[in-house]
């Protein structure tokens, strides 16, 4: 089963949570030890009051993944800097001028962990940056101890930010694996039943009807392109393989989408390596493509062959026919007549993308239409 959202930062905040006893525990130690030096016991008794019910509600409310929003945060932040900057008057100067250590102690970093799990580096970075700032405005004298505290709290943030980001990209890809495994399966599962009923009907159409004359003949022809089309699709190189789960800007195999065209009269050619594409270019190549093997089927019959190239910063798609070709001043005349086949369905979609179109043909020589289009969209 696909893990929750944020499943693999829980045991982070968990973690956040038992180090925030931990180092109020360490308070407490510290506030009886040294409780005969502060200025104001009583008011170092109600900090440390304060401390342990916020530690309290953040252990509740980090728990709640919809609760880690930026009102917490900050309140968590908050609370922390008011502890930090009271220390100077529960505590007293004369005391923290004789090595009595502050209030917030290990205790101060609890937010900027709560910021770096929340949102990585950065925030880990920000926030760090803002306790050791009210740390050290509270100190009359500033040495090598106080820095040595901002060092740890600032690495802290970064390194526990980038475990974050690591365990979040780390749960996206476990994610998605664990989709592509369930649709691996499921098409497995229907290629077993489709091989077994519809795959050796339409084969043995195709067998059987391939010498026949008219209409027998063309059914049979069709059967054998849907079986090709087919085996195909539940091979994984059919145009459901295509969709990637990555979101509509992620790249897609080139491939998979015109191996839903090849047939017994479409032959296709393509590199042995992938052919990445944004998916949007992808699509209107591919809708061109089959404009123009559909104008194939109409007016040049017979057989038709798809080479794709790539050429590292463009794409090229090669459509050629062995058919009549095309009569000079043809295409005009479609297009003057309203028939928009190739200025609009392939021409255009070419050009919008920022391509081109070269048009070959001649008399009794065929036709080839080649499409180039850059590797992004301009």
């Amino acid at each position: 089963m696909p893990s929750p959202p944020g499943g693999f930062e829980v045991p982070l905040w968990r973690a956040l949570a038992v180090f925030r006893l931990a180092s109020l525990a360490y308070v407490c130690v510290l506030a009886v030890r040294d409780a005969d030096r502060y200025a104001h016991p009583y008011a170092v008794g109600a900090l440390v009051l304060v401390m342990m019910t916020w530690t309290g509600v953040t252990a509740f409310a980090y728990a709640r993944p919809a609760w880690r929003r930026w009102p917490l945060l900050l309140a968590d932040l908050g609370v922390v800097l008011a502890v930090v900057l009271a220390t100077p008057w529960v505590v007293g100067r004369t005391a923290l001028t004789h090595g009595v250590p502050t209030m917030g102690v290990a205790w101060m970093a609890g937010p900027v962990l709560a910021w770096a799990v929340s949102g990585g580096r950065r925030r880990g970075t920000v926030a760090a940056l803002l306790v050791a700032g009210a740390d050290l405005g509270t100190r009359e004298r500033i040495g090598q101890s106080s820095f040595t505290g901002v060092i740890l709290m600032l690495l802290a943030g970064v390194v526990v930010g980038h475990v974050a980001r690591l365990a979040a990209g780390a749960e996206a890809r476990l994610q998605r694996a664990v989709e592509l495994e369930a649709a691996t399966r499921e098409r497995e599962r229907l290629a077993r039943g489709i091989h077994d009923s519809v795959l050796q009907v339409l084969a043995l159409v195709q067998r059987r009807g391939a010498d026949l004359p008219g209409e027998a003949g063309e059914l049979a022809r069709l059967a054998g392109e849907q079986e090709a089309a087919l085996r195909a699709l539940i091979a994984g190189t059919g145009p459901a393989a295509a969709v990637p789960l990555d979101g509509p800007d992620a790249a897609v195999d080139l491939r998979t989408l015109l191996g839903r065209y090849a047939s017994s009269a479409v032959a296709l050619s393509a590199p042995a390596t992938p052919v990445p594409l944004p998916r949007a270019v992808a699509g209107e190549l591919a809708a061109a493509t089959g404009a123009a093997l559909d104008n194939v089927g109409r007016h040049a019959g017979g057989r038709a062959w798809v080479l794709i190239e790539d050429e590292g910063e463009t794409v090229t798609v090669s459509i050629r026919d062995e058919g009549p070709g095309i009569p000079d001043g043809r295409l005009a005349e479609a297009a003057a007549q309203g028939r928009l086949g190739v200025t609009q369905s392939i021409r255009g979609r070419v050009v919008e993308l920022g391509g081109t179109v070269r048009i070959a043909s001649a008399p009794d020589a065929g036709t080839e239409i080649e499409l180039t289009v850059p590797r992004a969209r301009r």
